[in-house]
């Protein structure tokens, strides 16, 4: 069970890591919100409720295989999104 809880405790920190980036990269740059940044923070939040979703599932026969596989869709993801943010900076 503790397993869980820290795979939700690392999809929250990863993902709102990235946004809180955008943030930071925003304010640094002078401005305010930007429609790249914009673009980023959705795919966060979006990626958030999709995982947090294939987390919560009850109906799994192999919980250790989709959980990993939850986790490296996570880092999949969250690569995809620091690379977009490291092009808007």
């Amino acid at each position: 069970m503790a397993s869980i809880k820290n795979l939700k405790k690392d999809i929250n920190n990863v993902l709102g890591g990235i946004i809180e980036g955008v943030y930071i990269v925003e304010e640094t740059n002078g401005g305010g919100p930007s429609k790249e940044g914009t673009a980023i923070i959705d795919g966060a939040i979006a990626t958030f409720d999709e995982l947090i979703a294939k987390v919560n599932e009850n109906n799994i026969e192999n919980k250790k295989a989709h959980f990993n596989g939850v986790r490296s869709e996570l880092e999949t993801k969250a690569n995809k999104l620091v690379d977009q943010l490291n092009k808007m900076a």
